[in-house]
């Protein structure tokens, strides 16, 4: 039995030893592509600035080009193989984070995202897609220290002559488990290695057309929102490398809990931001009532827009008369109606068809003031007589009270300072919510400002003539610039590393400080090739129309769930808020395993949720966890203080136990000021948590112990969370209730004083 037992450790230490160096000779190979990236990209800077134009663009364009290869080789340090598929065929294949191929072009490693990759997390032993055996590589850092394999034909495996003593664990779910029970950092890590068939299915599902992922907490809808992006950018990279993809999230500090995962996926060009951040040149950090918020976010409010832009567009009561050179013109309403009417014929925006009503009431002045003259006026001095009367300060006077430019932000400082100007443009709103609407001139602009922002923008336009001739000039030079591209690429060879369209875009952008974001987030009319949406299901119907317009194709990942709605301008059922706006051209894909939370508390979360009527999506809990659930009751003076208390102890344990790990004490809005203080901090700057300013700062995700409110919490996860009385946070939400007991991995301690919400605990 010895002997037994001998020989297969015998064995698996050899295979350990031949995955070693396979992986040896992976590192070697990036770290040659590295040093050769590195040399190419010295030899441009060496070169320095001098030089024509052209040359200077072309060298600022191939620094770019390896900063951002250089970039990308470094992102996949960790983990750079983690598979292994031994197909029925006899070829053996190591799937990794990118491709790797030796100086002949011979491939070493296949990008995970790679149609030879599929079978990698799609075959089955029901289904074996030609894989006889799969591997998963464990690895710490360069070292390979496990090996798991799934053996999928056991007849190819015995006609292929194989030792039972080589074969490393008995199945790959061992590699999924170790990532679930891992000890979280303050940055979301990527699921490359254990993506799951449902979810492999959607990250590879096609481009076109709307995709709404729906999943309960915990079922990686995040991870697979990212994953997918990556997918996309890799397979139709030059569909989407010029106009890009933009990944849209519920907060800053969400996206700074994400934004380690494209890079290290290969990807560093995807686009991010907030829904306060979609507007040019606006900082929307205003806070303001639900209740005002979910007004704003009103499908009618458009219609309200629209009104107020038209209204802007007035006949005067009565005729304005004007003497130049001793002769009289007058500004007549009948005029004025006639120039209106023409203008909106064109059905162009307001700002534009402001051109046309100018123009056509200059040509009726003239008229008049040339039928004053005692001889034929020639077209060049009509034109002279035209710019007189353009620049005469009582015509301006009447032709801006009659058709007004406009911007955005006055347009919507006027209807929430102006009580008139909301009344005649919002009749469908009551008096008591055009009140709520009302606010001082000098307010700060607030997240649900900037979709009626962007609406008044589409409506207001721009003078669009000078746009014309610069659309004109640049696709002359667009015409020059791909065409030299593509000499330079059949010169340097440089084509395997980008496309003669990303390079020209590269020259035009003059140097490396123009990139894709940088240039998307100056231009509000900036349309994207994909757009990915996460938390969905807090956008308003406005917040729709204004990402809309960003992706004209309708090419969307779309992932939430309506359980977990806080916002009362959110979505609750999918089809009710996209039907109207994507006119049933979207396709629902639904995740149903819950990686994240245990079982007990899985269940627990899911019966308050069940039982304050959210529309729970059915999902299993992958794996539980011993003690998972702790519910205490304390003295309601003492609460804070437990709380602080028991947080603290948690923090320590989870160091002590792991070396890592995360412990988020989350509270109420009401109440979290007052944990907060019970820590040692303040309102505003808690101790841990967040740094200081004079208003909340992005909670320190790297800290070991953070203070958040329900909201904060949302898409983020923990080792361990404390929960402060669940009674106040069903009462804001029940939706935040939901989403605050599902954020922790191992454990979630509830701190209560008042009674619990029904479910909670379970009556069985």
């Amino acid at each position: 039995m010895r002997q037994g037992w001998d020989g297969l450790v015998a064995g698996i230490d050899s295979e350990l030893d031949g995955e070693q160096r396979v992986v040896d000779g992976l590192y070697a190979r990036l770290d040659a592509l590295r040093a050769q990236t590195r040399r190419r990209l010295g030899s441009v800077r060496r070169a320095g600035p001098s030089g024509s134009p052209q040359n200077r663009s072309e060298r600022d364009a191939f620094a770019t080009l390896y900063e951002d290869r250089l970039a990308q080789l470094e992102a996949v340090e960790d983990r750079l193989a983690f598979g292994r598929l031994d197909l029925r065929a006899g070829e053996r294949r190591y799937i990794g984070r990118l491709g790797l191929t030796d100086e002949e072009q011979t491939p070493l490693l296949t990008d995970w995202r790679a149609p030879a990759a599929q079978a990698f997390y799609r075959a089955t032993a029901a289904h074996p897609d030609g894989v006889v055996r799969r591997r998963h590589l464990v690895t710490s850092g360069r070292q390979v220290t496990g090996l798991e394999d799934d053996v999928l034909d056991v007849d190819a495996l015995d006609e292929a002559g194989v030792d039972p003593g080589t074969l490393a664990g008995v199945s790959g779910e061992g590699a999924l488990l170790a990532a679930l029970g891992a000890a979280r950092t303050g940055r979301m890590g990527d699921i490359v290695a254990t993506i799951q068939a449902e979810q492999d299915a959607i990250i590879r599902s096609e481009l076109a057309g709307a995709l709404v992922v729906q999943g309960g907490p915990g079922t990686g809808k995040t991870a697979v929102a990212l994953h997918r992006a990556a997918f996309l950018l890799y397979a139709h990279r030059r569909l989407l490398e010029r106009s890009g993809v933009l990944l849209v999230g519920p907060s800053r500090t969400f996206l700074r809990y994400i934004d380690q995962v494209l890079p290290s996926l290969g990807e560093t060009g995807v686009v991010t931001a907030t829904l306060a951040e979609l507007y040019p040149g606006v900082e929307a950090r205003g806070t303001e009532p639900d209740a005002v918020a979910e007004i704003k976010g009103r499908a009618l409010m458009a219609r309200v827009v629209e009104r107020a832009v038209r209204q802007r567009q007035r006949v005067p009561e009565r005729p304005t008369s004007v003497r130049i050179d001793g002769r009289t013109v007058v500004v007549r309403p009948q005029d004025v109606a006639g120039a209106i009417a023409r203008a909106r014929r064109q059905h162009r925006p307001h700002n534009v068809a402001r051109v046309t009503f100018v123009r056509d009431m200059l040509a009726r002045l003239a008229d008049q003031y040339v039928k004053q003259l005692a001889w034929d006026v020639p077209p060049e001095d009509r034109a002279e007589i035209v710019e007189d009367l353009r620049t005469t300060r009582e015509i301006r006077i009447a032709l801006n009270l009659a058709w007004m430019p406009l911007t955005p932000q006055g347009l919507l400082t006027d209807l929430w300072t102006k009580p008139q100007r909301l009344a005649a443009a919002a009749p469908g709103l009551s008096d008591d919510e055009r009140r709520l609407l009302a606010r001082p001139a000098d307010a700060p602009w607030t997240p649900a400002d900037v979709p009626l922002l962007d609406e008044a923008a589409e409506l207001l336009g721009e003078d669009d003539q000078a746009a014309r001739a610069q659309a004109r000039a640049d696709a002359e030079r667009r015409t020059q610039e791909l065409e030299y591209a593509r000499q330079v690429l059949r010169s340097t060879g440089a084509g395997d590393l980008v496309s003669a369209e990303a390079l020209a875009d590269r020259f035009a952008s003059s140097g490396p400080s123009l990139t894709t974001a940088e240039r998307a987030a100056a231009d509000r009319s900036w349309t994207y090739g994909h757009v990915v949406v996460d938390e969905a299901q807090e956008l308003s119907a406005m917040a729709w129309r204004a990402l809309l317009r960003r992706v004209p194709t309708r090419s969307l990942t779309i992932v939430g769930d309506v359980a977990q709605t806080s916002s009362a301008g959110g979505t609750h059922d999918w089809e009710a808020m996209l039907g109207p706006l994507l006119r049933g051209s979207w396709r629902l894909a639904e995740l149903t395993v819950n990686y994240r939370t245990p079982a007990t508390v899985a269940e627990a979360a899911r019966r308050v949720a069940l039982a304050a009527g959210l529309p729970v999506s059915p999902q299993t809990s992958a794996r539980d966890v011993p003690d998972a659930l702790r519910v205490v009751r304390a003295d309601p003076a003492r609460l804070a203080a437990e709380a602080a208390r028991t947080a603290r102890d948690l923090a320590a344990a989870v160091g002590q136990s792991s070396g890592a790990g995360r412990v988020a004490l989350v509270a109420a809005d009401s109440r979290v000021a007052e944990v907060r203080r019970a820590l040692g901090g303040t309102a505003d700057d808690p101790t841990p948590g967040t740094a200081p300013g004079h208003r909340a700062a992005l909670p320190d995700l790297d800290a070991t112990l953070v203070v958040l409110t329900p909201g904060q919490a949302k898409g983020l996860e923990f080792d361990v969370v404390v929960l402060v009385e669940p009674a106040e946070v069903l009462e804001a939400s029940a939706g935040d209730l939901y989403v605050a007991m599902t954020r922790p991995t191992h454990a979630l301690h509830v701190l209560h004083a008042r009674d619990l919400p029904a479910g909670l605990l379970d009556p069985s």
